[in-house]
């Protein structure tokens, strides 16, 4: 070989290991990725059973049901005539109350409509609440800047 055939190989050869890392990469991120929706977008366009997504709006009314052990029923709302049913066995956030906004994370189980979650994080004042979320909220008149932590302060004050 000549020390340009040498030069091509190694250049070639790194360029290939690159290349397989960055695929690499890439497919460990399409495992990892959980779309956001909410529930008036699964009334639209349904997401298959076993597939990994984030679930986001706020805890119905009257929705909580606490079942034996750990595990706990909810509906997550966006206001509209759509709920989503979520079942979640684990310690919830202290801040997790109906009427809060929420965001879970896990995916439906086959069969049933029924949204189980493995992690639920709940919002602690407006800013907290993911973008999107707080975004449609907002369209939708259902949230208003500022108006979450106003009413926590004047709580604060008549329990003082």
């Amino acid at each position: 070989m000549t020390r340009k055939q040498k030069r091509l190989a190694v250049i070639g050869g790194g360029m290939g290991f690159i290349l397989a890392a960055v695929l690499l990469v890439m497919f460990a991120f399409s495992q990892s990725v959980a779309y956001f929706y909410m529930p008036a977008d699964l009334a639209k366009t349904p997401v298959a059973p076993e597939t990994r997504i984030r679930l986001g709006g706020l805890v119905g009314t009257g929705s909580v049901v606490r079942g034996a052990g750990s595990t706990v029923e909810f509906a997550v709302t966006d206001g509209s005539a759509n709920a989503v049913k979520v079942k979640y066995t684990g310690i919830l956030p202290d801040l997790f109350r109906e009427g809060q906004g929420v965001v879970t994370e896990g995916m439906f189980s086959s069969g049933t409509n029924v949204f189980v979650a493995d992690t639920v994080l709940a919002k602690h004042d407006e800013t907290y609440m993911p973008k999107d979320v707080a975004d449609r909220l907002k369209q939708q008149g259902l949230w208003k800047e500022g108006e979450g932590a106003e009413g926590q302060g004047q709580e604060a004050k008549a329990t003082q």
